[in-house]
């Protein structure tokens, strides 16, 4: 439910399957980075190691556009993205990026979107076709010559290239907190310049929607709920053709409405006959006792029950769904950033690793090690 710095995103071009257990204890086949997260502060080595061994093999991070080009005449600067991509696959985990965010020197908001005059369109085409030939496959970033790994002071002998190929567009459109006005034909005209963006800087990329806020707390121009945003989004001509992936974010009182949310977007779905992959981009419980103040805190059991029963649904129910990647909001508490962000990590709070229960849980949910 944010949208912040640092990176870059996903998936090998092969599925490649592993077994898992299941709510009811039998083993399914999940593919390959199907178990994410997405966590809230800058990616550390140490992070990645125990990201790994606890069963992690994608992370998703935000590419900030403000970040990267601070103003219009300046060139890129990769340097934050390089060096979370280069920690990332040092560690063998692949990232998912969730492209976004406005610069002030085109729009007065971050929260609009850049689709209003030939200016922005071209700059977002730009900053996105940049963003692709740099981290796609054969991209500029994987080659040490050229002054990619190299040049953030990481051995690249060590680093086995995890090109990016999977592209999400934006971060929860239907909430005014990272769109204004929400609106599905704006959305809709981002999405179409983005797909011919990037599929023209590499024909073989895939375009994943944002992740869907499950039921805002506002309506008119300020929200909408997640399968209506998507079911209204779909009545444009031609924009099945423009992505590969739908996204939602479903957060929850409970895993019963979570299964609401996530019922709701796949029923959208199949109402337009579209065999759409399903990415799970951000969930999560925080672990303080607040309920009555913020609804998606549980305590420190309740967490540990409500992402047992979450993960137990979504893989009981993979097949059914399509779904592609799980990512755990988030990796470690932090202050500031949301009303329960302070609590909904594996991790508390700090440089060290003080896991919570939720970790462990997690840990056997993947069949990983709760320690490098």
């Amino acid at each position: 439910m944010r949208l912040r710095l640092t990176a870059a995103i996903v998936l090998a071009c092969a599925v490649v399957l592993m077994p898992i257990a299941s709510s009811s204890g039998a083993r399914v086949k999940v593919p390959t980075g199907f178990y994410g997260v997405a966590p809230q502060t800058t990616l550390t080595a140490e992070d990645a190691r125990y990201m790994k061994a606890g069963g992690i093999e994608t992370v998703r991070l935000s590419m900030s556009w403000p970040e990267i080009q601070p103003t219009a005449n300046s060139p890129y600067n990769w340097a934050g993205v390089d060096q979370s991509v280069a920690i990332a696959a040092s560690a063998g985990l692949r990232v998912l990026p969730s492209m976004g965010s406005t610069p002030r020197w085109l729009a007065r908001k971050p929260t609009t979107l850049p689709i209003d005059n030939a200016r922005q369109r071209a700059a977002w085409s730009a900053f996105l076709e940049a963003a692709v030939k740099r981290y796609g496959p054969g991209g500029e970033f994987w080659q040490p010559q050229t002054g990619g790994i190299g040049s953030v002071a990481y051995n690249p002998v060590s680093i086995s290239p995890q090109p990016m190929r999977e592209w999400q567009i934006w971060n929860e459109p239907n909430f005014f907190y990272f769109a204004y006005p929400v609106s599905t034909s704006r959305y809709a005209k981002l999405v179409t310049i983005s797909s011919k963006a990037i599929k023209a800087a590499r024909s073989g990329a895939k375009v994943v929607l944002a992740g869907l806020f499950g039921k805002p707390n506002a309506g008119g121009k300020r929200g909408m709920p997640a399968a209506k945003f998507l079911r209204q989004l779909y009545k444009t001509p031609g924009i099945k053709a423009r992505f590969d992936g739908v996204s939602v974010h479903p957060y929850a009182i409970d895993t019963r409405e979570l299964e609401e949310i996530v019922e709701g977007v796949h029923e959208v779905t199949v109402e337009n006959r579209d065999r759409v992959g399903l990415y799970v981009t951000e969930m999560g419980w925080g672990s303080e006792d607040n309920f009555n103040q913020v609804a998606f805190e549980q305590g420190i059991r309740g967490q540990v029950r409500q992402l047992r029963g979450a993960y137990g649904y979504l893989l009981d129910n993979r097949r059914r769904l399509n779904l592609k990647q799980v990512h755990w909001f988030s990796w470690k508490d932090v202050d500031g950033y949301c009303n329960f962000c302070d609590s909904v990590g594996f991790f508390r709070k700090g440089s060290k690793f003080k896991a919570k229960p939720a970790w462990h849980s997690f840990v056997a949910i993947t069949g990983g090690r709760a320690r490098p």
